[in-house]
């Protein structure tokens, strides 16, 4: 079997070998998983176990994204507390290696539900308690006290959302190939309502269904979420700008529908759309129960999570454009900029 791109296997069984010998017991074999349009993860084998292996994508990148060590160390730092992340492996800084920064972390058994084909079967029933439990996990994330658990110095919640701004702003300037109608307005729009920033917690930055595993046998206590990945953009910030981009992505899901059968020409996931799965009203009113915090002014948050989305969106688009994206899924991608902006600007009014 040849190396999945962007993986090198005979260097990564030589690092691993000397740096965690346990974990190698054969020659080693890997597979892309199949979804990922930003840092790239594969299901690493050795014939006896399994492992993920996460590294960047190849390319364009902005110098402060795709952070290796910070995704590494928020997992760890949360290994002890009720917030579900995979174990912690080995973690490697050196590009000599890979090409680039990378970690090992525990394989977790669970389906990362991203359309909703995949929900429809499991009935609305256990397709609410899936997503009651999603809003729950991000309360119990925003709950975790950062100094408790070695982040401290994991982010600045002072001027948090200001920054937000200008790092989403910087990335855009970073990706942009074309003309955008309109994402100067948005940017505009943003710079000029920047709210006071709230309480400072763990935010994951990208928390939606298909970023947790969802498994319906572990411990005997079905559909339990088993892990919380991509933590890519975690930070201390303001915890609203995690469930305004949860409502982001579902607004999108549900005026937005995607063109094909199985969720095919969605924008990032249609899993919203399933029968049971919360409304966006329901999602703010459970998530304000568990926190206990003030939801009622959500249009900033709102706004500035299209204005991520775009960006990200077309930071995906620039890579495609230039051959440097790994998988499949990417044709379209720079269609969806514009619905994205559109709603941007009608939240921030």
């Amino acid at each position: 079997m040849s190396d999945p791109k962007g993986l090198d296997l005979a260097a990564l069984q030589t690092w691993l070998t000397a740096t965690r010998p346990d974990l190698v017991t054969g020659p080693l074999t890997a597979s892309l998983i199949a979804g990922g349009k930003s840092n790239l993860t594969y299901t690493v084998s050795d014939g006896s176990s399994e492992y993920v292996v996460r590294r960047p994508p190849m390319g364009h990148v902005l110098a402060t994204a795709h952070d290796m060590g910070r995704e590494h160390r928020v997992m760890a730092a949360l290994a002890p507390t009720d917030v579900p992340v995979p174990e912690m492996l080995a973690h490697c800084d050196d590009t000599a290696v890979l090409g680039a920064p990378f970690y090992v972390m525990q394989k977790v058994s669970g389906t990362p539900y991203g359309r909703a084909a995949q929900l429809e079967p499991l009935g609305a029933v256990r397709t609410r308690l899936i997503t009651e439990r999603l809003v729950d996990t991000l309360a119990t994330l925003h709950a975790v006290d950062p100094s408790a658990v070695g982040l401290a110095d994991f982010g600045r919640p002072d001027g948090y959302l200001t920054r937000q701004v200008s790092r989403w702003k910087k990335q855009l300037d970073s990706s942009r190939s074309r003309e955008l109608p309109g994402m100067d307005e948005l940017v505009e729009l943003l710079e000029r309502t920047i709210p006071d920033t709230g309480d400072g917690t763990i935010v994951h930055g990208d928390f939606r269904l298909d970023n947790v595993l969802v498994d319906a046998t572990s411990d005997g206590d079905g559909d339990r979420i088993t892990a919380v990945l991509d933590w890519e953009m975690s930070t201390l910030g303001d915890p609203l700008t995690d469930v305004a981009l949860m409502l982001a992505y579902q607004q999108l899901a549900e005026v937005a529908p995607p063109s094909g059968p199985a969720g095919k020409g969605a924008i990032v996931t249609d899993a919203p759309l399933a029968p049971g799965y919360l409304s966006r009203d329901e999602v703010l009113a459970r998530y304000a129960a568990a926190s206990g915090r003030d939801v009622s002014d959500i249009g900033f948050h709102l706004a500035l999570s299209f204005f991520k989305l775009a960006v990200i969106l077309e930071g995906i688009h620039f890579r495609h454009s230039q051959g440097q994206t790994v998988g499949a899924g990417f044709d379209g991608i720079g269609d969806m900029i514009a619905p994205l902006i559109a709603a941007g600007r009608a939240a921030s009014r």
